[in-house]
């Protein structure tokens, strides 16, 4: 079946940005798995998220578009592939985290055709801006997988950056506005026994 040549141009473009994807799976974070065994990447974060969003929806304070909120979760890191993965308690790099990431997102949305860039790329700045319960609610769950994961894996990575219960809870200061009911859970089942076992510090 022959393509007209704005259909191949568009094409291309699109399968330009997602080999460029790929290099998400590169992007090594500071959280490990759940069996402590090895650090996650942003490709494994992001799908993890993702389904969370999909079993955990029922529980955002307000109603979301599901689609629109698995699209931002799934967007939300690809500017990691320039800026690389700021963590979480790092506050000297997240001094220029933000400009980094502006950067890398005109480049890398800028692979797409030009609708699509711009559609994707304002997705992208929805999740950062957190003004819509869509954003809201994946910003929490992007604070409650690794929440999860410290739990689950013996709070390996919060050992061994020396965390303490005041830098976790300012982190989720926000995480509440996207859902009550999971930060009262995170807060309950993850948090709290790992301070209480002694795997995160408690000044």
């Amino acid at each position: 079946m022959q393509k007209s040549d704005e259909t191949e141009s568009r094409l291309k473009k699109q399968f330009n940005f997602l080999r460029e994807l790929d290099k998400e799976k590169q992007i090594g974070r500071q959280t490990y798995l759940a069996d402590g065994s090895r650090l996650e990447n942003d490709a494994e974060h992001a799908w993890h998220m993702a389904v969370m969003a999909l079993f955990l929806s029922e529980y955002s304070n307000e109603k979301i578009d599901l689609l629109r909120t698995i699209a931002m979760i799934l967007l939300h890191d690809v500017v990691e592939i320039d800026a690389g993965d700021t963590y979480a308690y790092d506050e000297e790099a997240k001094k220029s985290q933000a400009d980094r990431e502006r950067q890398a997102a005109d480049r890398i949305f800028g692979l797409l055709p030009d609708d699509q860039g711009e559609r994707f790329k304002a997705l992208w700045e929805e999740f950062e801006e957190r003004k819509t319960p869509e954003a809201r609610f994946a910003r929490a769950l992007d604070n409650f997988q690794p929440l999860m994961l410290n739990a689950a894996s013996g709070g390996k990575s919060w050992e061994e950056h020396h965390i303490h219960l005041e830098q976790v809870l300012a982190r989720n200061g926000r995480s509440q506005e996207g859902s009550k009911e999971l930060w009262a859970y995170v807060y309950e089942h993850f948090i709290m026994p790992s301070v209480e076992n002694g795997k995160l510090e408690s000044r």
